[in-house]
């Protein structure tokens, strides 16, 4: 029987879809997810965690995950919105806010299991690579919280944002395994780590910096583009206080509510905000009713 090639022609290809809908639209790694969700058969079922970070324009997304066969199932969340209960009420994207997000889920995940206590992380945020280790409790060895890091499909390109919530979490006192090599701060030719560098960025160094210069550069621009800052007199040299009273009383009360002053909308409010958006079909009067009127308007010029 001689050999025919199948021709896989543009109606074969109209219906071929890929395996997974998620891959499809380009939306998850599934080279990344296999290896962080799959756990080695001696652990007998045991929860391997994940610690997802995602970021989008006005937030900053955490949360500690684990996967079942009936699907993710989510164990502790932040946001970094929460932290206005903190005093962080201005750029809720950046690095430093990365960084309060993470120790603020590190600290609850913390409370939830009862280990506040025992892995109490480094108190004072100093810059410094550190991992957290296993703590002796009433003559035992205890070993920490374990989360390994999903980053999604964000960028892991060095002094990514990412690694600032990675760095919270760590100093929170959970166990995320990392190296230091992709902090703000690391020299790729001495292969060290510059504990200020990283530090300046953990408490808003480099915000503050950005600030001054172009304070002194381009004043308008300055003024535009740091108005709610100054609405709430903060300056540059403020910002280092603001975020090291935050991280203190995180970890004093890492479940605090966010109270606005400004009064809450009903929901008829809401349901009227939304409906500024929504486009509203015309009739077929309404429709016949616009033709006519730019008919006129035509025919008036």
């Amino acid at each position: 029987m001689a050999f025919t090639k199948l021709v896989k022609n543009s109606a074969y290809y109209s219906r071929f879809q890929t395996k997974y809908k998620r891959r499809r639209a380009g939306k998850t790694d599934y080279y990344a997810r296999k290896r962080l969700i799959t756990q080695a058969k001696n652990k007998y079922n045991a929860p391997k965690y994940r610690l997802v970070v995602r970021f989008t324009n006005r937030d900053i997304i955490m949360q500690i995950v684990t996967s079942e066969i009936g699907g993710d199932k989510v164990f502790v969340a932040a946001y970094s919105h929460e932290l206005r209960a903190y005093g962080i009420e201005h750029g809720l994207t950046n690095w430093s806010a990365a960084y309060a997000t993470g120790l603020l889920i590190a600290r609850r995940a913390l409370h939830k299991l009862g280990l506040n206590e025992t892995f109490t992380g480094v108190e004072e945020a100093d810059g410094e690579y550190t991992l957290t280790e296993a703590a002796e409790e009433d003559g035992e060895t205890r070993r920490p919280f374990k989360a390994h890091l999903d980053v999604g499909l964000a960028r892991t390109s060095t002094g990514a944002r990412v690694f600032g919530a990675m760095k919270g979490a760590s100093d929170g006192g959970i166990l995320v395994p990392h190296s230091e090599n992709r902090f703000p701060g690391y020299d790729m030719e001495t292969e060290e780590l510059d504990a200020e560098t990283l530090k300046k960025y953990i408490v808003g160094g480099h915000v503050a910096e950005y600030m001054e210069t172009l304070a002194d550069d381009d004043e308008e621009r300055y003024k535009s583009q740091f108005q709610k800052y100054l609405d709430d007199d903060l300056e540059a040299d403020g910002l280092e206080d603001m975020y090291t009273e935050a991280h203190a009383a995180i970890r004093e009360d890492p479940f605090k509510k966010y109270e606005s002053d400004a009064p809450k909308k009903s929901k008829d409010e809401w349901k009227a905000e939304s409906k500024k958006f929504r486009q509203v079909k015309k009739t077929k009067a309404e429709r016949e009713e616009t033709v006519r009127e730019k008919i006129a308007e035509l025919r008036a010029q």
